[in-house]
C-alpha cells in the first residue's frame, strides 16, 4: 500500500475507468477498480479503501444504492461520477452519504485537485467523539483547551469529533468542517460562497467560479446537518439560516 492509501474506481464505462485509474494513480494511491456495483462495494470493504469514485449508472444496483451499502461500513471518501445534469441526482447523492460529485465529460486535474484538498483533512471524523480524547489515571476524560462548545455541543478539531450533551455524533467530512467553520465563526454571518470554499477546499480559490449547483451542495450538507442535530427549525439551538446570504450560528443560551 502507498503511503496515500487505497482507492477503488467503480464505474461500467471502460474509457472513463482506465483514466480515473490513471488520474489516482498519478496522484499516489495504490488502485484498484470494479465494473459493477456490488462488487466495487466488496472492493471497498477488502481493500479498505481510503477514497472511493463511484459511478451513479451501473449495469446491476445503481450509484446511490452501492453508496448507501459503503456507508454502512466505511467513511471513505466518496465522489459521485454522473453524465446526468439533473440536480436531483445531485442532491440524492450528497443526501444519501457522499462527499463530493463530478458531472462528466470532467477535466481529470479537477479530480486530482478535489480529493487532494480533501485528503490533506484530517481522516478522522465525527465517529471518535470525546471518548477517543487522552484520558486520566482515574479514567476521566482530559478535554483539550481548543474544544469549540455552543449551547451543549462541544467540536474537538484535533480529534475530528463531535458530542452533543456528552453523546457522540457521527458527521460527514463535509458536515464537520461546516459545522467547525461556523463555530470558528462566533456568531458571524457566512455566505454560501464561503461555505462552498470549505467544502470544496483549496481547489476553490478566491477568484474560483462557484455556481448555484454548488451553493446548493452546501444547503444539502447544512439540511443533513440540522437533521442529525435534531435541530428544531422554530427555534434553532446551533443553526441559523440568514435569508438571501448563508448561515450563522444561534444565539448563546447559557
Amino acid at each position: 500500500m502507498t503511503d496515500l492509501g487505497v482507492a477503488v474506481v467503480v464505474e461500467d464505462d471502460a474509457d472513463v475507468r482506465n483514466l480515473v485509474e490513471a488520474v489516482l494513480r498519478q496522484a499516489g494511491y495504490e488502485v484498484h477498480s470494479a465494473a459493477e456495483g456490488r462488487e466495487g462495494v466488496e472492493v471497498v470493504r477488502r481493500r479498505e479503501a481510503s477514497v472511493v469514485t463511484l459511478d451513479v449508472g451501473l449495469p446491476d444496483i445503481d450509484g446511490y444504492e452501492v453508496l448507501r451499502r459503503i456507508r454502512q461500513f466505511s467513511d471513505a471518501y466518496i465522489v459521485m461520477l454522473t453524465a446526468r445534469t439533473d440536480e436531483l441526482d445531485t442532491l440524492t447523492a450528497l443526501h444519501t452519504g457522499a462527499d463530493d460529485f463530478l458531472t462528466k465529460p470532467f477535466r481529470p486535474r479537477e479530480l486530482r485537485a478535489r480529493v487532494a484538498a480533501m485528503m490533506r483533512r484530517p481522516r478522522r471524523d465525527g465517529l471518535g467523539a470525546l471518548t477517543a480524547a487522552s484520558a486520566r489515571p482515574d479514567g476521566d476524560a482530559v478535554v483539550p483547551d481548543n474544544v469549540l462548545r455552543h449551547n451543549g455541543l462541544a467540536l474537538n478539531p484535533d480529534m475530528r469529533s463531535v458530542t452533543v450533551e456528552g453523546e457522540p455524533l457521527a458527521l460527514t467530512r463535509s458536515e464537520f468542517d461546516l459545522l467547525h467553520a461556523l463555530l470558528r465563526g462566533a456568531g458571524a454571518v457566512k455566505s454560501k460562497t464561503e461555505l462552498v470554499r470549505v467544502v470544496r477546499g483549496e481547489y476553490y480559490r478566491a477568484d474560483a467560479y462557484i455556481s448555484e449547483s454548488d451553493e446548493r451542495a452546501v444547503e444539502v450538507h447544512i439540511g443533513n446537518l440540522r437533521r442529525k442535530l435534531r435541530e428544531d427549525s422554530v427555534q434553532p439551538r446551533w443553526l441559523q439560516t440568514v435569508r438571501g446570504v448563508g448561515y450563522r450560528l444561534a444565539p448563546d443560551r447559557s
